[in-house]
């Protein structure tokens, strides 16, 4: 198991992938999203550990967590994005880098969407790809190895 390990959280709703507005979130579960990065990773020498809440405060303990030891955390707060000083203060908190992923592009979409709290905490942002938001911010880890 690689040493650089890549925590990826995923925030309120993602848990219901796959069913949940497929025009919008593609149709792949969580699940199958998951083992599709896991395999990524691996051919890339990452490790990862996978995480997916409801609530915000777990998602602030994750984070907390992720900055004592991990390499990196890819994080769709989904829509804690637009509301959450506490995770964006989390992130902050840590200095394990950080990048913020959206399956669609939240400036193309409703006003209250395009407002990012965590945008200017995070080291960048991959939006608008659908699942390859995921493996594109994974693929950014490879480049500072």
């Amino acid at each position: 198991m690689s040493d650089k390990k890549i925590m990826v959280i995923n925030g309120p709703n993602l848990n219901l992938l796959g069913h949940r507005e497929p025009d919008l979130y593609g149709s792949k579960t969580l699940d199958e999203l998951n083992a599709a990065l896991e395999l990524k990773a691996k051919e890339w020498g990452l490790a990862l550990e996978f995480i997916q809440s409801n609530c915000e405060g777990k998602i602030i303990e994750s984070l907390q967590r992720a900055g004592q030891g991990f390499f990196g955390v890819i994080l769709n707060a989904a829509g804690y994005t637009h509301t959450s000083v506490a995770i964006r203060d989390a992130i902050l908190a840590i200095k394990t880098p950080v990048v913020e992923v959206h399956f669609t592009n939240p400036a193309g979409r409703e006003s209250f969407r395009r407002v990012s709290l965590l945008a200017g905490a995070a080291k960048g942002v991959v939006a608008g790809f659908g699942a390859r938001s995921y493996e594109l911010a994974l693929y950014w880890f490879t480049l500072n190895v």
